[in-house]
Order: C-alpha cells, then structure tokens, then sequence
C-alpha cells in the first residue's frame, strides 16, 4: 500500500447526513434532500394555494381556462451524451411535466446562462437542437433571455425553461386521487438516460451503444386520455428513477404500493451496467418514460393505447395501489419476498438533468 496521504477535502458527497447547515449536491438530487429543502424552506417561504400542490407542474385557473405552468433548470454534464443534449433536454423535460398535468404544451420561455469563453459553435448546436425539439413537440420557444457569467464560474451552459399548455376539460391528474386497486403502468425500459449519461461522463465501456431516452411525451398522454380522462395520477420518473415518483405518489395519497420486480422493464445493458456499479435501476434516471396510476376498469384498454404508440410500445403493468402499509413502496422479488424501495436521499448521480 503506498504511503502518499490521500486528500479528501475536495470532495463531496450526494447523498450526506441530512442535518448538514450548507447546501450540497445531494438537495438537487431529487429524493428525499430535494423535498426537504421544498418543503420546509422554499414552501413556508414562498406560501400559497398553489404551490403546496408540488407537482411536475402547477395547475392553475386563468380568465376561466385550466393551465397547468411549469419551468425547470438544465446543468446535465456533459452538454451532449448518447441520445441527445442540454437542448433536447431542457425542450422535452419542461413539456413532459406539462404532459403529466395532462396538458397540451403550447409555449415555452427560454433562459440561457453562458459562461465567458465558451464556443458560439457550441452555443448554436444547443440553440439548434432545442428549436428541432420544440418543433417536434409542437410548441414554441416565445420568449427568453440571455445572461453571461464570468469563466470558470459556469460549466459551459445552463438553461432554464418555462412551460405552459392547456388543461382539458374533464382531466384532474393528482396523487390524491390514488386509491386502492389502481394498476400502475410503466411506459417502457427504465434506467437509460442515467445509463447514458454516467458512461460517457465516466468514461465507461459496457460493450453496448446506450442511448438516452429524452424524449417529449404529450402525444402518448394524449393516447392515454382518449380512452379516458379518468386517469389518476402521470408523473416521469427523472432524478430519482422510478422509486422516487412511486413514494413521492404513495405519500401524497396515503395508499401503499406494490410492484413486482420481475415485471419492471429494465433492458440488458441497464440491469448489467447497474450489476457492475452497485447502482439500483429503480433509482436510476428517466427523460422519455410515464408511470401512470390508472383505474383498473380502465387499465387494459389505455394499456392497449400506450402500446400503439410509438413512445410506449413496451408499456407494462408492474404493480397496483393497495390498502396496505399506507405511504410506502414495496417490491415483491423473485423469490417471493419482498422489500422495501425507499425514496432516495439524493441521487446516484448528480447532473443528469
């Protein structure tokens, strides 16, 4: 063993204690650090009917019309990985909360925080890939703004995004309206996006090409709400993975849930590159899935919608809403046991979105 002192001090940690007096990477993560700081900082701070919804997006009433309004924050690193980039990105996420309000995304504002020294080539690659997203999605970039920080006080870019799109009449998606007997649908493979990202930031070689799947959502929900507008609850399984969006539902309604390991989708390439870091799938982050609450009367028939769409060919029901052990996640494994999936406290991997 050699004798050279190891430094530690510029370290740190995403998931620490949780009685920590300074910010840390682990209250971006998305798991239980994240709704800490939300809860019981910005909240109180901030009040309002609104905003104690703590959804994907906020929906809200205006001139007699539902919006649902939402913006979000891009500092994934790299800016480009296998499947997309930081322009894509920032598009397809702030559409898809939208989506899991049910809403029809119609405008976005965009805000670009640009580091001194970076390249214009580089600057219009982003700028390019967000405007083909936002085509494909079909909403425009109206608005936005532009700031510069000083080098070395950036990470190339950031990018915030806000959204706003139009609730259907007759579409109510909350927690709170989880009860016992709902099927919970996954829309496909989970895991790929933090997948991508950690191989190509880590230099990793898993013997497979893994590509991330941002992608925009709002016309496989439209799908699902033309076979009914009684769905539950959507949410897309980002930071955190799956396990994040099942206790953060499961909390808000007071129901337990139930998934069955064997059932969840998770392709090769993701369960072997998780085998190998000592990571769980479950926690591992998303940017082109759904995981839907839906009644049981209604469950084969939006199963049989997702699965013509193209963004939800692989749709599986993995588990239900129960009257058991209200508030928590439960995972039946294949050997019949079962075990508790926790909400995470920060994130396996820090900057994937």
């Amino acid at each position: 063993m050699s004798d050279t002192a190891l430094d530690i001090t510029g370290w740190t940690c995403p998931a620490p204690l949780r009685d920590r007096p300074r910010v840390v990477m682990g209250h971006g993560g998305g798991g239980a650090l994240s709704a800490e700081l939300v809860q019981h900082l910005f909240a109180p701070a901030f009040g309002g009917e609104v905003l104690a919804q703590l959804g994907d997006s906020a929906a809200v009433s205006l001139g007699g019309v539902r919006l649902a309004f939402s913006t979000d924050s891009y500092v994934v690193r790299p800016l480009f990985f296998p499947g997309g980039g930081i322009g894509d990105l920032a598009v397809n996420g702030t559409v898809n909360d939208l989506a899991m309000s049910g809403a029809e995304a119609a405008y976005l504002s965009c805000g670009f925080i640009l580091e001194e020294g970076v390249e214009m080539s580089v600057v219009a690659r982003v700028a390019e890939a967000m405007g083909a997203a936002a085509r494909a999605a079909g909403v425009e970039v109206a608005t936005g703004d532009t700031k510069v920080v000083e080098a070395g006080h950036g990470d190339g870019i950031y990018i915030n995004t806000a959204g706003i799109g139009v609730i259907p009449d007759g579409v109510d998606l909350r927690p709170q309206r989880v009860v016992p007997g709902d099927v919970v649908i996954v829309s496909g493979e989970i895991g790929l996006h933090g997948v991508a990202i950690m191989s190509v930031r880590e230099g990793l070689e898993f013997g497979v090409d893994i590509q991330s799947d941002c992608a925009a959502l709002g016309g496989l929900v439209r799908s699902m709400l033309a076979v009914t507008p009684d769905l539950h609850v959507l949410r897309d399984p980002t930071r955190g993975g799956l396990a994040a969006s099942l206790n953060e539902i499961a909390a808000a309604s007071g129901t337990g849930v139930v998934i069955h390991e064997g059932r969840v989708p998770v392709p090769a390439a993701v369960a072997n590159a998780c085998a190998i870091l000592g990571l769980d799938p479950l926690y591992v982050a998303n940017e082109g899935k759904l995981v839907a609450f839906v009644p049981r009367e209604h469950a084969d028939a939006v199963l049989d919608a997702m699965r013509a769409h193209p963004l939800g060919r692989q749709a599986t029901v993995i588990g239900e809403a129960v009257d058991a052990h209200p508030g928590l996640v439960v995972a039946r494994t294949a050997l019949g046991g079962t075990r508790v999936v926790d909400l995470p406290i920060g994130e396996q991997l820090p900057r994937i979105c």
